[in-house]
């Protein structure tokens, strides 16, 4: 399986200055966890500990699991009025809730 995670610009430049904000060595994880009112969600964080099976995408990391999930998403950064957040455009998704941060698959 090849792993492939789009990011657009937008979500580069943020995950850029937010990790520098939070120092040297930290990484941005992205992961997919249960729960959530349609199966799955998304946690953005951060981690300073690269795990073995973690995939690394520039300053971001992923573990295998929720790349497998995600595999073939857009994960995009957008600035709008009621907030400001990450938005991964899943095509393994076949219904997401209506706020938009939790999936099926």
């Amino acid at each position: 399986m090849t792993n492939k995670i789009e990011f657009t610009d937008s979500a580069k430049k943020e995950i850029n200055r937010v990790v520098l904000d939070k120092g040297a060595k930290i990484y941005f994880r992205i992961s997919v966890q249960g729960g959530g009112c349609s199966g799955f969600k998304y946690k953005f964080s951060f981690d300073d500990n690269i795990k073995q099976n973690d995939k690394i995408f520039d300053k971001t990391i992923i573990d295998e699991s929720s790349l497998k999930i995600i595999n073939g998403s857009v994960v995009d950064f957008k600035k709008e009025l009621i907030g400001n957040s990450f938005i991964i455009q899943n095509p393994n998704a076949t219904s997401s809730c209506g706020c938009g941060i939790s999936f099926s698959v």
